[in-house]
């Protein structure tokens, strides 16, 4: 007599009940907002009461559908949605009216070098082979929008490989680019748990030049690193002079705001290959390095 196999489950899936629960009959009872399940109930679910399971939820997707994937880790790009890519930079300068417009173009345009390295970057990075286990390794992850973040997308689908785009809603619609592997395309309310998503599986950074968001996303992964809530990792800072402009870093050093060694916890690079040597140099000899 062979050994009895019990039943995986003795409830039905929800998905199920979901179904069973459409072909009710209506009554006064049946048709009312409290009859409704509650993973049915949109209105109940956007109480302001039920923000903490939104939390959750909005948590819990993206991790379960990128563990799906296996997507093991990923390398991170963060930057402007307003550099543009070399071949639009002069029609930016030929639409200026004003010379302040003229000045805020041309700054673009000088900038617009990094949307082509942010896209080299990717295409080298998404080239890391999977690992004995098939876990995919330095996916490309990016916010899904439009300039730096497109470049990093546009690589990964130039050499054939998968990219995520980690967009959110906004008052002015930002839809994610055209580059973003559709099934890898996530979309979130909260903030707070993009950024988290965002640091979840990285094991590098490249930060371009960006304005507010860039700043927000940065400078919070410095922050919980000098703070050890997050081992460090190559963070790669690209556009020294950009950054060395808008941010004084040695003064929060003679400031007394922040330690000298809080400097180290970045680096700085102008091109992809150097970025991509450092990165290999990062994790050489380790279980964690990339094929470079």
């Amino acid at each position: 007599m062979t050994d009895p196999v019990p039943p995986k489950r003795v409830f039905h899936p929800a998905r199920e009940e979901a179904e069973l629960a459409a072909q009710a009959t209506e009554s006064p009872q049946t048709t009312t907002p409290t009859y409704r399940l509650a993973f049915q109930d949109l209105d109940f679910l956007l109480r302001e009461d039920l923000r903490p399971v939104r939390f959750q939820l909005e948590l819990l997707k993206p991790e379960l559908l990128l563990d799906e994937a296996k997507i093991a880790s990923t390398f991170v790009f963060y930057g402007s949605a307003r550099i543009p890519e070399p071949a639009k930079a002069d029609a930016l300068i030929e639409a200026a009216g004003t010379d302040h417009q003229r000045r805020i173009a041309e700054n673009l345009r000088a900038k617009s070098k990094y949307y082509d390295e942010s896209r080299k970057l990717a295409r080298m990075v998404s080239q890391v082979a999977p690992d004995a286990e098939g876990r995919r390794h330095f996916v490309v992850c990016s916010g899904g929008g439009p300039s730096i973040m497109e470049a990093a997308n546009r690589g990964a689908q130039d050499v054939g490989k998968e990219s995520i785009g980690l967009n959110i809603v906004l008052p002015h619609e930002q839809l994610p680019n055209e580059y973003v592997t559709p099934a890898l395309s996530f979309r979130f309310h909260y903030f707070a748990l993009r950024k988290m998503h965002f640091l979840l599986r990285a094991r590098a950074v490249a930060v371009f030049p960006g304005g507010f968001g860039t700043f927000d996303e940065a400078f919070e992964l410095l922050t919980l690193i000098q703070t050890g809530k997050v081992k460090p990792m190559p963070i790669l800072f690209f556009g020294r002079d950009y950054w060395n402009r808008v941010v004084n870093f040695e003064a929060l050093v003679d400031e007394g705001v922040i330690a000298p060694a809080d400097l180290d916890l970045f680096t700085f690079c102008e091109t992809a290959d150097e970025a991509w040597a450092y990165v290999c140099r990062y994790y050489a000899g380790t279980d964690s390095s990339p094929g470079c």
